[in-house]
């Protein structure tokens, strides 16, 4: 146990601390998945790398200026950069967007059209129509630019406040977010020419998956997953380090398994980053192989200083449900939580895979409504390493009890 604690310390500090950034396509986020293949393979397990590409973006800052007035605003992820100064035109509604001749303006979006995180336009997973058709119409009207003032919306852009209406790198408009009180003084400038200048510059990189296997090659597999990349301006501890922590825990754990199920432990890469490239490569890679798996668990959001782990179940089979309920009852710090969509176990649930996902009960309850994600307050202060070792235990066994 005390040596478990140890390396559970030793891991959150070299992906929380010593590795600086994890975004897709940042050097940081490549340490980070070197270092999962390099420990996984030293623990005696077979690694293969999966590479993809990926847009890394520079965030040199934005400024916003009408007459004498200045405003604090925030550059749009994956945005393209740019300086213009323009008229300002307000629009508020779909239906004001869809009358709105915006074409050689700055368009600010503000009040009910900017209450919700829009979906990249070729997201997959989840893309309501309304999210496409907004998308649509101001790539078919040409503002220069977009300006968002945004509240809060947790359960699609974490806890940051002001969110980024648009996190797009397929989205060529140039964009910045600011507050809903910044977005309240603007408006009085509808009709004036304003300045935006924003220093944001798209950078082509690469990232790539790791899967770690052991175990019978032919058996039933049991896929563990945990995202290894985290938003910029983060250091990602609960969101997603702590998952990727249990993943190398089990890796010591499970070092001597010989069963007859084939155990993949996967760091997926890309859950925060609006293309999910890791994950589109897997499903292509496992397109024909999800009969297979057996049951996927996802860890993501474990270890919270507060309250309970929390596993929930999907369409799992009676006993090993049955299985999972006794392993709770043994761990006086795990509970069932309630299910929830917003992880990676949702593209093996939706590719009729069993799964399991392991988070926090604080996080799991207060889901739309937190601020920590996606913030700086998402650091290694709030993961306890004992519910981590804790949640490491209970998978060992319930692993080797299927």
């Amino acid at each position: 146990m005390e040596n478990l604690l140890q390396n559970c310390a030793a891991y959150l500090q070299m992906l929380c601390n010593q590795i600086p950034n994890r975004s897709v396509g940042s050097d940081g986020n490549r340490m980070a998945t070197i270092y999962f293949e390099n420990k996984a393979a030293s623990l005696g397990w077979q690694t293969q790398v999966s590479e993809f590409e990926a847009m890394d973006w520079i965030d040199g800052g934005a400024s916003l200026a009408a007459g004498a007035e200045s405003f604090q605003v925030f550059v749009s992820p994956y945005s393209p950069g740019g300086m213009v100064e323009a008229e300002l035109m307000c629009v508020s509604s779909v239906v004001e967007l869809e009358q709105a001749q915006v074409t050689g303006k700055i368009l600010l979006l503000h009040g009910e059209i900017a209450k919700e995180q829009l979906m990249p336009k070729n997201f997959v997973f989840y893309n309501p129509e309304e999210h496409q058709h907004i998308i649509s119409l101001l790539e078919n009207i040409s503002p220069f630019a977009i300006i968002c003032a945004t509240g809060r919306n947790a359960s699609l852009a974490g806890g940051a406040y002001p969110f980024p209406l648009i996190e797009d790198g397929d989205f060529n408009i140039p964009s910045v977010y600011m507050t809903e009180e910044e977005g309240s003084r603007l408006l009085c400038f509808s009709g004036s020419k304003v300045m935006l200048v924003s220093n944001s510059r798209r950078v082509p990189g690469k990232g790539s998956n790791v899967v770690a296997t052991k175990g019978s090659p032919s058996g039933a597999r049991i896929v563990v997953t945990a995202h290894i990349d985290a938003k910029k301006g983060t250091s990602g501890a609960i969101d997603n380090a702590s998952g990727v922590v249990v993943l190398l825990l089990l890796a010591e754990l499970l070092g001597n398994y010989a069963g007859d199920r084939l155990i993949e432990l996967v760091a997926l890469n890309g859950e925060d980053y609006y293309a999910v490239p890791g994950q589109m490569l897997y499903l292509a890679q496992n397109q024909d192989r999800f009969h297979e798996i057996l049951l996927n668990i996802n860890i993501d959001g474990a270890g919270f200083e507060e309250g309970d782990s929390a596993f929930s179940f999907y369409d799992l089979p009676s006993d090993v449900e049955h299985q999972a309920k006794e392993i709770i009852d043994r761990f006086p710090g795990i509970t069932q939580g309630p299910p929830w969509v917003q992880g990676d176990h949702s593209i093996f649930i939706q590719s009729g895979c069993p799964a399991m996902a392991v988070s926090s009960r604080w996080f799991t309850d207060h889901i739309d409504n937190q601020d920590i994600t996606h913030t700086p307050k998402d650091n290694i202060d709030i993961v306890s390493g004992d519910k981590l070792v804790e949640i490491a235990q209970a998978l060992d066994l319930f692993i080797k009890q299927l």
